[in-house]
């Protein structure tokens, strides 16, 4: 099995459909009581434990540089003997007209489907493995995918953006006059309105990958919205929303708020971590919309009309909408919340023994930057403000790490974000009180993995 983050956890292989139905993995307040009982009568021995914990983490990098740990210590012959590689020539430089690719022994790091999905003809939605992934960026060939009638790739020649509506004379652009024109590079997530759909219905999917992985963050590059509509002539007083279509046979269109295109943060970008687009990405241009779900990230983009409101397009009257407990549709809710998730130690993961392990995820808010991520071992009972690490930016993920030294006893890890605003992530328990039971969209409750004595990770729900 593939040994990752520092050989301290291996992934566990699970079949893309296992499912783990949610009430044998539901726990209440007393349940998580009894988990924890085992580590009761420690609890005289927590000071104690504490400065060890301590004491251990701050002997790691000195040992290292004292040459402590080195592996020759216990006979590892892979530091012993001179490996093939140390001792003859490389490959050259990769052939002609070729595009890297990942080391093969990477080849488990992939997008996945799940089946338990709506399908069309083709698959819908691939998932991006959080866990394998490290720092904010997500690589073009993970980044996760949602279509709404499969992918195209479009020839960027025959391409065209019109641009109508309340406008002086509609306006229609090519590629080439797009890319001419003044930039902007910026990095941003991106998050499906449904992801974490499942565990919103007491489903527990095994994997991260699986119950967040409907995100990606990216360097995108393309034109400001509001610099193509004041070249149509847009009348940006009586025109209060965008309409934005795209080109595949869905047709998908969003409504946009103007206030969001006055802003400039919203932008048309034809770039994706410094190339072009992919075509399951949108290639050749597609809508950014940073902090809004993505389903408003319009692919294949073709058209943007100026109107005076809402335009209640299939995809706003009656889909991408939240059913409330009274019976009525929240409609138009387009900001991803403040979330977080942690990815390491996460489910699917095994801990090969106890002590000291990097606690590691991501946060992310679509109102601003990521302020603060506390992080509990023992289902929020008590927390700890874990490491931000550089960068943090604005509507991007956010990397974040707390040192731990688990004593290899039952755990409940957490994560709870806090935003610029003020905004705390939920609990499950705070969150169906105000959104019912009955919504897919917009989950974003507090995550929990259960470590097991055995160091094998589950996904569980605290209420």
């Amino acid at each position: 099995m593939p040994i990752v983050k520092g050989n301290l956890v291996r992934q566990k292989m699970l079949s893309a459909g296992r499912f783990l139905k949610a009430p044998e993995n539901f726990l209440n307040q007393a349940e998580i009581k009894t988990v924890f009982a085992e580590a009761k009568n420690g609890r005289r021995d927590f000071i104690r434990l504490a400065f060890a914990a301590a004491a251990a983490s701050a002997a790691i990098p000195a040992a290292m540089a004292q040459g402590k740990l080195a592996a020759s210590e216990d006979g590892d012959l892979n530091i012993l003997n001179l490996p093939e590689h140390s001792k003859g020539l490389g490959q050259g430089v990769s052939a002609a007209g070729s595009y890297g690719a990942p080391s093969q022994y990477e080849s488990n790091v992939l997008r996945r489907q799940s089946p338990g999905l709506t399908q069309t003809t083709q698959s819908s939605v691939s998932f991006a493995p959080l866990q394998s992934l490290f720092g904010i960026i997500t690589p073009s060939g993970l980044h996760f995918e949602r279509h709404h009638q499969g992918w195209w790739d479009i020839d960027p020649s025959k391409h065209r953006l019109m641009v109508n509506g309340l406008v002086k004379a509609a306006k229609v652009f090519t590629l080439d006059e797009i890319m001419r024109l003044p930039a902007v590079s910026r990095f941003h997530f991106i998050e499906c309105g449904a992801n974490t759909a499942v565990d919103w219905g007491n489903v527990a999917v095994p994997t991260v990958q699986y119950t967040h992985g409907m995100i990606s963050c990216s360097e995108f590059t393309g034109v400001p919205l509001i610099t193509l509509l004041e070249m149509a002539g847009a009348d940006l007083k009586a025109g209060k929303f965008v309409l934005a279509e795209g080109a595949e046979g869905s047709s998908m269109t969003r409504t946009i708020p103007m206030e969001l295109v006055k802003s400039g943060e919203v932008f048309v970008a034809y770039g994706q971590n410094g190339e072009m687009l992919r075509p399951e990405q949108g290639y050749p241009l597609r809508l950014v919309v940073p902090g809004v779900q993505g389903v408003s990230w319009v692919k294949y983009l073709r058209r943007l009309e100026v109107g005076d409101m809402p335009f209640a397009t299939k995809d706003e009257a009656i889909h991408y909408m939240d059913l409330q407990p009274d019976g009525l549709h929240r409609q138009y809710t387009s900001i991803q919340e403040c979330k977080s998730v942690v990815t390491t130690p996460s489910g699917g993961q095994v801990l090969l023994d106890k002590g000291f392990y990097s606690i590691t995820g991501l946060a992310w808010s679509g109102r601003g930057k990521v302020k603060r991520v506390d992080v509990s071992v023992d289902g929020g009972r008590n927390w700890q403000t874990a490491r931000l690490e550089s960068p943090v930016l604005a509507k991007a993920l956010t990397r974040f790490s707390l040192d731990w030294n688990w004593d290899g006893k039952p755990a409940i890890i957490q994560s709870r974000a806090m935003d610029e605003t003020g905004f705390v992530q939920p609990t499950y328990k705070q969150l169906r009180a105000v959104r019912g039971t009955r919504s897919i969209y917009h989950n974003n409750a507090i995550q929990s993995w259960l470590v097991q004595e055995s160091g094998e990770v589950k996904n569980v729900q605290v209420s």
